[in-house]
């Protein structure tokens, strides 16, 4: 027998998500009332939909900034959607801050690893495979090895592929598919400017 979902659980998953009624009665239902499993249910149904959208050209948006309290870090970001009714939205304009916090925290260094000079990636790999054979690892490990590697650079460095400084369980591709979803419009990080005195 299904578990009854109140209406209150759906309001509390809908203030966590900003998912519809619907998609999150849906979501509850699917998940037999759990709140966790069904925010995921959620998160992997938006994530499907921005992946279609991905192609639509985003030419709306708009750019926020962030100057940290000590005056010392300051950001620009990019971000677009596809109409100016989205970029006037408040989950539209909260995505923007939290990513400018976020580049201010966790400094990457590209928007996508697409964007990551090759020069980096090869000097990257090149040190990687330095370590695997000063490890002494298996020649026939070796690529696995450095490809892990460079999995985790990319983690570590790509703003769509770092862990969110808010929430650790997702990436901030999962937070822009999460609101490309949600809108029904493509959404995407455009380019992104950090500043900090007296960095180069």
């Amino acid at each position: 027998m299904v578990k009854e979902i109140s209406a209150k659980q759906v309001a509390e998953l809908r203030a966590k998500t900003g998912a519809g009624m619907m998609d999150c009665k849906k979501a509850l239902e699917e998940a037999g009332g759990d709140f966790a499993k069904a925010e995921e249910i959620l998160r992997v149904k938006y994530a499907a939909k921005a992946d279609k959208r991905a192609e639509r050209v985003a030419s709306e948006g708009l750019i926020e900034s962030y100057i940290h309290f000590n005056g010392k870090i300051g950001v620009m970001v990019e971000l677009g959607c596809e109409t100016d009714f989205v970029a006037r939205t408040d989950d539209f304009r909260a995505l923007a801050k939290d990513l400018c916090l976020h580049i201010a925290s966790a400094r990457p260094m590209a928007v996508s690893k697409e964007q990551v000079p090759a020069d980096v990636v090869e000097r990257e790999k090149r040190i990687f495979e330095a370590q695997a054979v000063e490890e002494k690892k298996p020649e026939a490990m070796r690529e696995k090895i450095i490809q892990g590697r460079l999995k985790k650079f990319f983690e570590e460095t790509v703003l769509l592929e770092q862990k969110f400084i808010k929430d650790d369980k997702v990436t901030v591709g999962d937070l822009v598919k999460a609101l490309a979803g949600k809108t029904g419009e493509n959404v995407q990080v455009r380019r992104f400017a950090r500043f900090e005195l007296g960095a180069d």
